[in-house]
């Protein structure tokens, strides 16, 4: 995920989300909390993936459930300034796929995250719905 120097850049990330720090994200060393920071991209991917549908009442809302986070932690970030959260779709797989999220503050990347999401079915997990492998393909990271 570090290695990736795609990653590192806002300008890679075709959707982005800027979102304001809070006193209480902060640690003892004065510094973002891991928590906070995980708790922000949370937010991101929420955000970005009810952006995906508009609502339409004849298309149901698909349903994912976190199978896997992975945080790469680079530098550290500060109370008040605001974040900026670079979104990006990795691999699409058959009933999953890969988010791929930048944190920036004042031009840093400060953290990395990868979240692996499984569509599921009323049975458990489902292949993807081709309109939902659509939208999603519409972001992949550049650069």
């Amino acid at each position: 995920m570090k290695a990736d120097p795609r990653r590192h850049i806002a300008a890679n990330y075709p959707w982005s989300l800027e979102l304001q720090t809070r006193f209480a994200d902060m640690d003892v060393n004065r510094h973002l909390n891991n928590v906070a920071i995980t708790r922000f991209f949370e937010e991101a991917r929420i955000r970005f993936n009810w952006g995906l549908f508009t609502g339409d009442a004849r298309e149901a809302r698909p349903r994912y459930l976190v199978a896997h986070v992975a945080v790469d932690y680079l530098g550290e970030g500060s109370y008040p300034e605001p974040l900026l959260l670079g979104y990006a779709i990795g691999n699409i797989g058959r009933s999953s796929f890969r988010c791929q999220k930048g944190m920036f503050q004042s031009g840093r990347c400060i953290a990395l995250c990868d979240t692996v999401l499984v569509h599921r079915g009323p049975d458990g997990p489902a292949p993807l719905p081709d309109a939902l492998r659509a939208r999603l393909e519409a972001f992949p990271l550049s650069g």
